[in-house]
C-alpha cells in the first residue's frame, strides 16, 4: 500500500500553505494497493518531536479519521476525507497542520487498511482508535514530511 503527496515527496518539506502558517489545508494525498480485502481505511497525522516540557509523551496528534471507504483513491487538498473523525491533541476534529514550537519537526501521515470497521464513536481519540485496530491491520503504509516555522 501506498500513501503519496503531490504537495511534498517523502522526507521532503511540507509547504507552508498547509501549515498553521499559512492555510492550514490538509495536502492532496493519493492512496494506492489497498488490499482488496480491506473493509476500512484510518488515517492518523501526528507529530513525535513536541518538546517534552510541553508534552510528556512528545507527541502532538494532528488528523484521526476512521471509518474511511477502502476504495478511496485520494483526499483533495483542503477536503476532508469520508469517514469519522477523532479528535486530535488541540481538541480538532479536522486537519490541523503542523505548527511547531521551537524547531522543525517531522509530521507522519499514516495510513491503514483494515478488516473491520471501528465501533467508536466520533471524537474517539488516537489512543482509542489505535487500540480498536489491533489485530485488524491488514496493511499500512506512512509518508513523512517535514517543516519548521519561519523565524521572526
Amino acid at each position: 500500500m501506498q500513501l503519496t503527496s503531490s504537495a511534498f515527496s517523502p522526507n521532503g518539506v511540507i509547504p507552508v500553505r498547509y501549515t498553521c502558517d499559512g492555510d492550514n489545508v490538509n495536502p492532496p494525498l493519493a492512496i494506492a494497493g489497498v488490499p482488496a480485502a480491506a473493509v476500512s481505511l484510518v488515517l492518523i497525522m501526528d507529530d513525535p518531536d513536541v518538546p517534552k516540557k510541553l508534552r510528556a509523551d512528545g507527541m502532538w496528534d494532528h488528523w484521526i479519521v476512521f471509518n474511511i471507504p477502502p476504495d478511496l483513491a485520494k483526499i483533495e487538498e483542503g477536503a476532508e476525507p469520508p469517514g469519522v473523525r477523532g479528535i486530535g491533541t488541540g481538541g480538532n476534529h479536522d486537519y490541523h497542520g503542523p505548527c511547531p514550537p521551537d524547531r522543525e519537526h517531522r509530521y507522519f501521515f499514516k495510513l491503514y487498511a483494515l478488516d473491520c470497521r471501528l465501533d467508536l464513536p466520533a471524537g474517539a481519540t488516537k489512543t482509542r482508535v489505535e487500540a480498536a485496530m489491533a489485530g485488524h491491520i491488514l496493511a499500512q503504509a506512512e509518508l513523512m514530511g517535514r517543516y519548521d516555522r519561519p523565524r521572526r
